[in-house]
């Protein structure tokens, strides 16, 4: 994940300089997006910015320039790289590509860098529920770009082995936790109660009517479940417009398991497209 990447590439920093690749431009189909980047040290690299030739050839580039071979370049500098027939790759778009040396004296700076690249690339995910389902999602969950805020009302439900981007939050009431979620949060419920599931999909549709910045909320259970939970939030006040903004059941359509694992697949995909 980035957070291990930042501490490795802090780490090396501090052992030997690097040269610090970032994707400034990317024009058409391209392997990965600008501000992307990676570190280049003499024996090793650290991030991604595509794989395939593009990226052998910046990384040879990168140790020629930390070699000081690179006669007549003075770093910073900007390359432009076509994915075309001379890369052996058909993308058929362009990179450009800023090359810049740095050393442990830059750490602020680069974390400052990670950390702006990673509000804009993860995006907050509400789950409330610490199930079996629950706790298989957080797992599929640990390498996407989300960052998961874990409520149950039960306390000692969560592992101790979450990853860094999973906080757990113990709230009792469990849909207490609704008024403070990060905007544009993704919002999945899949408690061990129907009541609290009840509770926080009405704090959900609540929240919608005033502040409408919940793009995606979903509600684990079979059709059956959603028509008894219909007609309660309508006798709850809610109209058919707002029901309409839950998704009930999860997960992308034709996966049949009903295994844990499988579910948190089906449901990840989804979110991928919320």
């Amino acid at each position: 994940m980035e957070e291990e990447d930042a501490l490795d590439r802090a780490l090396k920093l501090a052992q030997m300089p690097a040269i610090w690749i970032t994707v400034q431009q990317a024009q058409g189909s391209v392997p990965r997006g600008e501000g992307t980047v990676m570190a280049v040290f003499e024996d090793e690299f650290l991030g991604t910015i595509g794989g395939g030739h593009l990226e052998f050839e910046a990384i040879a580039d990168a140790r020629r320039y930390l070699q000081g071979s690179a006669i007549g370049q003075v770093l910073p500098l900007e390359k432009r790289f076509a994915l075309g027939p001379s890369l052996g790759q058909c993308c058929g778009g362009a990179l450009v590509l800023k090359f810049e040396r740095v050393t442990i004296s830059d750490e602020h700076r680069l974390q400052a860098v990670l950390a702006a690249q990673a509000l804009k690339r993860f995006q907050p995910v509400a789950l409330f529920g610490g199930g079996h389902v629950g706790k298989a999602l957080v797992k599929v969950l640990a390498p996407l770009p989300f960052h998961v805020r874990w409520v149950d009302s039960r306390d000692e439900i969560f592992p101790s082995d979450v990853a860094p981007q999973v906080v757990c939050e113990h709230s009792n009431p469990v849909h207490a936790a609704v008024p403070d979620l990060v905007p544009n949060s993704r919002v999945l419920i899949m408690s061990f109660s129907h009541a609290e599931d009840l509770d926080v999909v009405a704090a959900c549709l609540q929240r919608q009517r005033e502040h409408k910045d919940l793009p995606y909320i979903g509600l684990i259970g079979s059709a059956t479940k959603w028509a008894t939970f219909k007609r309660r939030l309508a006798e709850r006040g809610f109209s058919e417009a707002e029901l309409q903004q839950v998704t009930c059941p999860i997960g992308v359509p034709g996966i049949e398991g009903k295994e844990p694992e499988v579910i948190a697949v089906a449901v990840a995909a989804q979110l991928l497209q919320a």
